[in-house]
């Protein structure tokens, strides 16, 4: 049933992502669609509370309807915050663009740390060690095809009285952050939104807005390295956690190895926003890139032993520390390379990133553990492939922010006049 949930969560991420993120986002604009997505996402935490079914299956698509209105809203949100401080201190707006999101990840990712820290202070209280046997230690790493771990004792399933507090807590910060946003963000387009509901376009032309912009061919070369965020996001959760923290250390150790993860990917993500002004995006992707090529590497060819744990916390916050690459970056790359259609080409980065979390689920449970890691090698070699030339047309060919474009038109109207 989780499996089933995690699956139908991101296909309706895609399906979503295709018609409902320029519609909402035009119509209601960001801040009011990043209120209506965070509802989405808290109906999901409502319905695990008595999880089955028929309330599990209901709130999956619920959160993924919702999943990427808010996260196109949130990023169209930061990109019309980059470009508006740029223009308005005289500053580069990617230089800008990329600081903000790089704050903003520091904090997302940060949950990765309270989140597993109230789990695993909650759920460790009632966990009974088992000593991890010698036998199930050579079927960890690359070895494993189609393990399941099977533990020496039964684990009792934890009180629903402590369940329903860690879910109350969740829900509690859900709508905490719901009424905080209502409350005290600002409405940064609220005109904007308004003109185009006067305007009442017709709806075709903001229905089919994310498949229009798959007309321009950098958005199709950035698809692979938007994919891979999908495929090494999904790695690091399932596949790394089961076959070699759980396999070599104990399922115990999972919240603390992402407590690691989350904790090196907020900072990292901070860092990298600043840094960016001074390296340029390309050098922080080469560098995420050659990171996760080493470690994908040591995956193949480390056998995990409980002797070395210094090794799995290692291999977790550089893989923390490269993703903090691919989502700041990325996540501002296109915001500099489509100002004039933003809300399309944050819903194209979601649908694209999700399709890479299904792709991975779908083979999770057909495929040795070797050859998903050949496959994201695959992925990863194709975006080192695709990237570059997108990233040397920007550099030879830069994209005029929308408040340039129209500022250099209206001169263009002034001089043709005179």
């Amino acid at each position: 049933m989780g499996v089933a949930s995690l699956s139908i969560i991101y296909a309706s991420i895609i399906i979503s992502s295709m018609f409902l993120p320029p519609i909402m986002i035009k119509n209601l604009g960001c801040k009011w669609t990043v209120v209506a997505g965070m509802g989405c996402y808290v109906s999901y935490s409502l319905g695990n509370l008595y999880p089955g079914w028929y309330t599990l299956m209901p709130t999956s698509v619920i959160l993924g309807l919702g999943g990427a209105p808010l996260w196109s809203a949130k990023c169209t949100y930061l990109t019309i915050s980059g470009n508006t401080q740029a223009a308005a201190q005289g500053k580069r707006a990617p230089d800008v663009i990329n600081q903000y999101f790089g704050i903003f990840f520091f904090i997302f990712q940060s949950s990765g740390v309270w989140g597993n820290l109230m789990s695993s202070l909650i759920f460790g209280q009632d966990t009974k060690i088992a000593e991890i046997p010698e036998e199930q230690l050579r079927t960890c790493g690359v070895t494993e095809c189609g393990l399941v771990v099977q533990s020496n004792g039964t684990t009792p399933r934890p009180a629903q009285e402590v369940v329903q507090t860690l879910l109350g807590c969740y829900i509690g910060a859900g709508v905490l952050a719901m009424l905080i946003v209502a409350v005290f963000l600002d409405d940064i387009d609220r005109d904007r939104a308004s003109r185009f509901r006067e305007k009442r376009e017709p709806f075709c032309k903001t229905f089919l807005a994310t498949f229009r912009l798959l007309k321009d061919w950098r958005l199709l070369l950035v698809i692979p390295l938007t994919m891979y965020s999908g495929f090494e996001q999904s790695f690091l959760s399932g596949e790394y956690t089961k076959n070699y923290v759980t396999c070599a250390l104990g399922i115990h150790y999972i919240g603390f190895v992402m407590m690691c993860f989350g904790a090196t990917n907020s900072i990292s993500s901070f860092l990298f926003g600043r840094l960016a002004r001074y390296t340029g995006r390309a050098a922080l992707m080469c560098l995420a890139a050659a990171t996760n090529l080493s470690c994908i590497i040591t995956f193949l060819l480390w056998k995990p032993d409980p002797k070395q744990l210094h090794v799995f916390f290692l291999l977790a916050a550089l893989w923390g520390m490269a993703d903090a690459v691919w989502q700041t970056q990325t996540n501002a790359l296109y915001g500099i390379l489509f100002p004039r259609d933003k809300e399309a080409a944050f819903a194209n980065y979601r649908m694209w990133e999700s399709l890479g979390f299904v792709i991975s689920f779908a083979y999770s449970s057909f495929l040795c553990l070797e050859y998903k890691l050949y496959i994201m090698l695959g992925v990863l070699v194709l975006a080192a492939v695709t990237y570059p030339i997108v990233e040397r047309h920007e550099h030879m060919h830069p994209t005029l922010t929308q408040e340039n474009a129209e500022n250099t038109s209206t001169k263009i109207m002034c001089q043709t006049q005179m």
